[in-house]
């Protein structure tokens, strides 16, 4: 009889980050969860997004900004790209309640 992982999906996994807020255990998960490079990068893809949807600046500038390559910003406009105008309200909204 093989075992088998307790989390086998993504929706496992935003349930446990659910859970860990309610029960004000956000940050230590998140913290052991992810290495400070993931963190970075997690920050930088915030901004990425952030700066993508006010419009103001290119590609190239949010790229000098966040001292990030050009290729990951265009990898965040493919994802916006992909959403629906609701969900890029909804990300809108998100971002702009901190």
């Amino acid at each position: 009889m093989s075992q088998q992982p307790e989390y086998t999906d993504w929706q496992q996994i935003l349930d446990l980050v659910k859970h860990s807020t309610e029960t004000e255990q956000h940050e230590m998960l998140l913290t052991m969860l992810l290495t400070p490079d993931e963190r970075e990068a997690l920050v930088a893809r915030v901004n990425i997004f952030r700066e993508l949807l006010k419009g103001d600046l290119s590609q190239r500038q949010i790229s000098q900004m966040l001292g990030v390559g050009v290729a990951t910003i265009t990898r965040g406009s493919n994802e916006l790209k992909s959403k629906s105008s609701e969900e890029k309200q909804s990300l809108i909204a998100l971002l702009d309640s901190e």
